[in-house]
């Protein structure tokens, strides 16, 4: 839930996470920003269809209703939701066989794909799976996004050279590098303005909307010229008229939901990796906070909203974000805008989309991906963190010649890997006085005592098997090797949070080796959770319940006492 203010009035609200507040300076950008994204997207989803074996219309219907119940309901001020290229092609695959493609049954089986996996998604948000997206470090989502932009530029190459094209990522290449003497100079140099009038309009001012511009201008130019004349290629007519609301018109039977569900869970895995990977990137880049788990609840109802409006599975999408972005959007208030825009074309003006080159949208969809690349961020991994650059890479690699979820599902584990090789081995500490009545830490291979016969060891991690060996050396060899020989051997447990069945065998065999060299082990600043564990494996007893402080305090306190003991009866420490 947040917090949000209109017309000076502070409004709480489950709903609107993505738009409030309102900045009344920031309206006319994004207001812009949404015409602008109505413009580039239209004609994209328009693809997504040829993917997905939909008719051309359900392509504008992913960006009316499920972007708008996006844009309520989710807690990203900047994903888009729309049609996206990986789910639209696991959709045709899935019901490949089941439906002669583009029909009225192909269609309703979409729709009841859309349906399940709002179920998976929604069902997501009740057991709260977001912390999924926790696995996705910045590293990651540098390679990834640079991956996606990579992918979606050189998928647009054929386009901008007016080529037949076909395949897929590096067959796609080979297949543009084939036919590169059929190039269409007159779509090339369609291309080449429209690429004149995006970049040129962003060294002038990012505030002027280049890409709107010349989309525009661009349907001009194919009317007043008729451009189709020399082969350049166009959308052609696209029909109008509003979605006709209801539940897809199947035979809802168990047989068939066991058939669509594990096509619905494999789009669920791409939505929640390829969403979350999205909103993170573009949270991280703003400092903004966002909620995975109300994501996942908006991103569920937006594909319920497509089920009912007759389209196919919406995703979030990097390119369309980065259209909002490169626009100037910062707020939903932008993806409300594009609805808007997509419902009065729907109603009055899809005729003068037919004459759109496909050109056009190539060009633009290039230069956006051409911005996901980082090479900046890719550059600053490399200089500051060289181990995780590795990772960013291979995550870009995959992601363009495998696929999005494979290169998502990869970094996570490489992820894992690199986070538990440098994690697992904890960087513990030996306490010692400082000048000013305090303590420091000291690196264990300086292991002064506190008091003569007193060390404090600060082991800075939970104790799990892993790290068990590590505990156990550092205690043993400080116990042996430090001078004068240890009376009290104290472990600062505060960086402790949980300990597993192997680290509790290791505090065992700890204390029994400290007893056999005639050191008392305590312990200090012990957590109740701990505590706790350490009852019920029962070394509260062995140890004994005396040998637990609150804090270093009184640690030191207790030893000086028995030290003062020690001292009249003549032992060390003296």
């Amino acid at each position: 839930m947040t917090k949000g203010r209109v017309g000076g009035l502070g409004v709480r609200s489950p709903v609107f996470q993505g738009i409030l507040p309102i900045t009344a300076s920031r309206v006319p950008a994004d207001v812009m920003a949404g015409i602008t994204l109505a413009a580039l997207a239209i004609p994209e989803v328009m693809g997504y269809t040829k993917i997905a074996g939909t008719p051309v219309l359900t392509g504008l219907y992913t960006l009316l209703l499920p972007m708008t119940l996006f844009a309520l309901f989710g807690s990203s001020r900047h994903l888009v939701v729309g049609a996206d290229s990986a789910t639209a092609a696991i959709l045709a695959a899935g019901i490949t066989g089941m439906a002669a493609s583009g029909s009225d049954e192909w269609l309703a089986l979409a729709e009841v794909l859309a349906l399940l996996s709002a179920g998976f998604l929604i069902a997501a948000r009740i057991i709260r799976l977001g912390f999924l997206a926790d696995f996705l470090s910045r590293t990651v989502l540098v390679g990834f996004l640079s991956g996606i932009g990579v992918q979606v530029a050189l998928g647009e190459i054929s386009g901008i050279l007016g080529l037949p094209g076909g395949g897929h990522g590096p067959h796609e290449i080979m297949n543009d590098l084939r036919q590169i003497d059929q190039t269409n100079f007159y779509a090339l140099t369609v291309s080449a303005a429209v690429f004149v009038i995006i970049v040129g309009s962003k060294r002038i001012s990012r505030e002027i909307p280049g890409a709107l511009i010349a989309v525009t201008a661009a349907i001009a130019a194919s009317w007043a010229f008729r451009l189709e004349a020399y082969g350049v290629r166009t959308l052609g007519a696209v029909p109008g008229g509003l979605p006709v609301i209801g539940f897809p018109d199947v035979h809802w039977d168990k047989g068939l939901i066991l058939k669509l569900l594990p096509t619905a869970f494999a789009m669920f895995v791409v939505m929640l990796a390829q969403s979350s990977a999205t909103s993170r990137a573009y949270a991280a880049r703003y400092n903004e906070r966002i909620s995975e788990n109300v994501d996942l609840l908006g991103l569920g109802l937006a594909n319920v909203g497509a089920a009912l409006s007759g389209t196919f599975v919406v995703n979030g999408s990097p390119t369309k974000t980065q259209m909002v972005d490169s626009a100037g959007g910062r707020s939903q208030l932008a993806q409300v805008t594009a609805s808007a825009v997509v419902l009065l074309v729907l109603l009055f003006m899809t005729g003068p989309l037919a004459g759109m080159p496909t050109a056009v949208l190539s060009t633009v969809v290039f230069l956006i991906g051409v911005e996901l690349i980082d090479v900046k961020g890719m550059r600053k991994i490399w200089v500051q963190r060289p181990s995780e650059f590795w990772v960013a890479l291979i995550t870009a690699i995959v992601v363009v010649i495998v696929g999005v979820e494979q290169g998502i599902l990869l970094a996570m584990v490489l992820s894992l890997i690199e986070h538990v090789r440098r994690s697992y081995r904890s960087k513990n500490a030996v306490l010692a006085a400082d000048e000013a009545g305090g303590w420091k830490a000291l690196p264990v291979i300086t292991p002064k005592q506190i008091r003569p016969g007193l060390l404090v060891y600060r082991f800075a991690h939970t104790m799990y098997y892993a790290n068990a060996e590590q505990l156990s050396r550092e205690v043993v060899e400080l116990a042996q090797r430090t001078e004068p020989p240890l009376v009290w051997f104290c472990i600062d447990a505060s960086a402790v949070a949980d300990i597993d069945f192997s680290a509790a065998a290791t505090l065992r065999e700890i204390y029994d080796i400290l007893k056999g060299l005639g050191i008392r082990l305590v312990l200090a600043e012990v957590v109740d959770l701990v505590r706790d564990e350490l009852d019920r494996y029962e070394l509260t007893d062995l140890i004994g319940k005396d040998a637990f402080y609150e804090t270093i305090s009184e640690v030191v306190h207790a030893y000086d006492s028995e030290a003062a003991g020690r001292t009249a009866g003549g032992f060390p420490g003296s």
